[in-house]
């Protein structure tokens, strides 16, 4: 009796086993369904049922089968046990178990070599288990817990994996199944064939009429019926968002945690992916095959409603299947353009602020590049609302040397693009036009800056997750509403996009578009009151789409998504900040219309400080934020020339030229070579031809204005240019 003293183990405290081993946790939507399924645990963790929602003959059948007199023994059946016992010494081995469901609950608990000892010591343990815990207990823990196939414990897993069915929808006939299958779930396995299952079948089921558990009719239909085996979905096809969460929440992965409750919405998931492929299916022609679509309800703590990736994942299927469109970086066109004109708002533009729309060339490496407009039209003078509703270049470009590359790359950071990790000088000027490599999942971010008035906050896709302590400011409110009012304003896109079409939604929703070079990448992002969405197509091999820009494919998925984001909602306007003024300007010179104007007008909003600034702008029509965009247009950066040999050199020259807006009326342009004053034009002449001269040399250009009747001037340097002529 020492030895076998010795040998027994204690139970844990309650058949729940909520404190065993967790090796992979389970995701749920925000309705608590499944995400992902797994099977790696140890025990069945995330599909446990109580007794009562077992259906009662299901639980008479698989007690029948298993241990028929188990309300009657105390954890084991004597009679049983010594009928086998003397055919299992007769035979020399182990031929038949008569183990009770208690005698298999302690197995499983207890894991032992099939040896007579193991079998001695499982009828102490069965009795002792049975003096812990009642029959409800474990008969509870038996059916959620004995093993099946394929790794699948329980009957509620059982009954997924063979027939896609919860309990309360089995059919008499797989109820027996199931019973039969505990048998030997290897050998019987109906994935491999069910020939083998018939004797005991209908051996259980002739048990159980002669039981009169079931009726001749019940019997025949079981003996006669076919039997339908169906493979079990995935209720929610989001693995690329379940990968995510979990590389990503470590820090709320507890030891002892089965399930993780996530912030998806798995019915608007699936609604969101069947436009997806829908629309795909519709692009075929046009050699696009991948897309995604991000949605954050950026109203409710920034919540992630949907993750949907194009198709479905197959880890057997083709490459691009098993990667993450949300996450890969991808260039992101026009999308970054709204973040650089916050800035320029923030540093003394206004809406109103004059940009030149013209041909624009600056250096790359020792040579020049042209920037162009996507419609390869230009506007000329353009106010900033027209400017980034129209998402025009050369104004971009123009801005960013307003802001500095170095500081908008810095404020691209802040704002969650960390995939932007090299030098500004690998960027350039470019990064206003999107040379640089973003993910979606970043730009929904950035977004919802805007449309949270400012506020930084970082997304959230679990619910008890806190995310509002890293919440911080990026820009004002004031000049996040000028910008969401931008880019609702179909008026402010008219030149580029026209006034009605694809971007104006039902509700006031601010929009912006993009697309990369050679079309590899189309983009639509936009966010109304509640929500905010990002929308992305393209080929992730790197393959060019044929003309799908982002003011196309991608904004039609995007109406479509707001459509159903809206559907039942009592929707609202865009926020406005009540420190913002509406004020009448002239629409040419987007100076205040004053009652003697004639002029083309609308309202436009304006800060405290806009407005001061805006009413004393001086009466040549350039406001100061304008003039300190005073620079050389040519020559470029670093630009090497070259004397051309069939020309004498005495007659070559070199058109120096100042970028535009400059004053107007009186003045001159005194043009510098290496500090030298080479040549003097009046400032409605802003070139200068310059005699070419081999060496290194830096240029520059003297703006001087008249500013009054008394003479009064004020002057403007330009910054040095360094190039070189061979």
């Amino acid at each position: 009796m020492f030895l076998t003293w010795q040998d027994l183990q204690p139970f844990p405290d309650d058949l729940m086993l909520r404190d065993s081993e967790v090796k992979k946790v389970q995701i749920l939507d925000r309705a608590n369904h499944p995400l992902t399924v797994t099977y790696q645990n140890d025990w069945n963790l995330h599909d446990r049922v109580s007794l009562h929602q077992i259906p009662e003959t299901l639980q008479h059948i698989i007690i029948l089968s298993e241990d028929q007199r188990f309300y009657e023994h105390s954890g084991v059946d004597w009679s049983a046990r010594w009928h086998a016992l003397l055919q299992n010494i007769k035979a020399g081995r182990i031929v038949r178990g008569a183990s009770t469901i208690t005698e298999q609950a302690v197995r499983m608990l207890h894991p032992r070599p099939r040896t007579f000892w193991s079998r001695w010591v499982e009828g102490f343990e069965a009795y002792r288990l049975e003096q812990q815990f009642s029959k409800a207990d474990i008969l509870e823990f038996y059916l959620n817990q004995v093993p099946y196939a394929s790794n699948r414990r329980g009957v509620v897993q059982a009954a997924r994996h063979y027939f896609d069915r919860d309990l309360e929808t089995l059919n008499l006939k797989e109820m027996v199944v199931l019973a039969v299958l505990v048998r030997s779930p290897s050998r019987l396995d109906l994935r491999y064939g069910n020939k083998d299952i018939r004797p005991s079948l209908k051996g259980l089921t002739e048990r159980l009429l002669a039981q009169k558990l079931i009726t001749e009719i019940e019997y025949q239909a079981i003996l006669n019926s076919p039997l339908q085996l169906n493979d079990p979905p995935l209720p929610v096809q989001a693995t690329h968002f379940a990968n995510h969460l979990y590389r990503h929440s470590s820090d709320f992965i507890t030891e002892n945690q089965a399930k993780l409750h996530s912030t998806l919405d798995g019915q608007l998931q699936q609604k969101l992916q069947a436009i997806l492929d829908q629309r795909l299916r519709n692009l075929v022609n046009r050699q696009v095959k991948h897309g995604a679509i991000l949605v954050v309800d950026h109203a409710q703590n920034n919540e992630i409603l949907t993750w949907v990736n194009s198709g479905i994942f197959s880890a057997n299927g083709r490459a691009a299947s098993q990667i993450d469109a949300i996450t890969t970086p991808r260039q992101p066109g026009s999308t970054l353009k709204p973040f650089l004109y916050a800035m320029a708002l923030e540093r003394g533009w206004h809406a109103a602020t004059l940009i030149d729309d013209a041909p624009l060339a600056e250096a790359v490496g020792t040579g020049l590049h042209h920037y162009r407009n996507y419609s390869r039209t230009y506007y000329g003078l353009l106010r900033l609302r027209d400017a980034l509703g129209n998402s025009l270049n050369t104004p971009a470009v123009r801005t960013v040397q307003y802001v500095g590359t170095s500081a908008f790359l810095m404020q691209l950071r802040e704002l969650g693009f960390n995939s932007l990790g090299a030098d500004v000088d690998f960027y350039g000027d470019g990064l206003a036009l999107g040379n640089g490599e973003v993910t979606l999942l970043e730009l929904v971010q950035a977004y919802t800056v805007l449309a949270k008035q400012g506020i930084f906050t970082p997304l959230k896709w679990l619910k008890n997750a806190d995310n509002s302590k890293n919440n911080r400011f990026l820009f004002t409110p004031e000049v996040s509403s000028l910008i969401a009012d931008i880019l609702s304003d179909p008026d402010a896109r008219r030149l580029e996009f026209g006034q009605g079409g694809l971007l104006h939604f039902p509700v006031q929703t601010a929009i912006k578009t993009g697309t990369s070079t050679d079309y590899r990448d189309a983009w639509a992002i936009g966010f109304n009151y509640r929500y905010t969405v990002g929308i992305w197509l393209g080929n992730l091999d790197q393959q060019p789409m044929l003309s799908v820009s982002g003011a196309s494919s991608p904004a039609l998925i995007l109406r479509a998504v707001f459509a159903e984001l809206n559907r039942h909602q009592d929707t609202q306007a865009l926020p406005l900040s009540p420190q913002l003024s509406a004020v009448e300007i002239c629409r040419e010179t987007g100076l205040i219309k004053k009652g003697h104007d004639d002029c083309n007008s609308r309202l436009e909003w304006f800060t405290t400080d806009h407005l001061i600034a805006l009413q004393e702008t001086s009466n040549n029509h350039v406001n100061q934020a304008e003039i300190k965009q005073i620079h050389l247009k040519q020559p470029a950066e670093y630009v090497q020339l070259a004397l051309d040999p069939r020309i004498p050199e005495q007659q070559e020259a070199f058109a120096l030229i100042l970028a535009e807006p400059l004053p107007k009326g009186k003045g001159k342009i005194e043009w510098l070579i290496n500090q030298q004053i080479v040549g003097v034009t009046d400032l409605n002449t802003p070139r200068f031809l310059w005699p070419l001269q081999r060496g290194s040399h830096h240029a520059q250009a003297r703006v001087i204005a008249l500013s009054d009747s008394h003479g009064d001037s004020k002057e403007w340097l330009t910054p040095a240019v360094g190039f070189l002529v061979k």
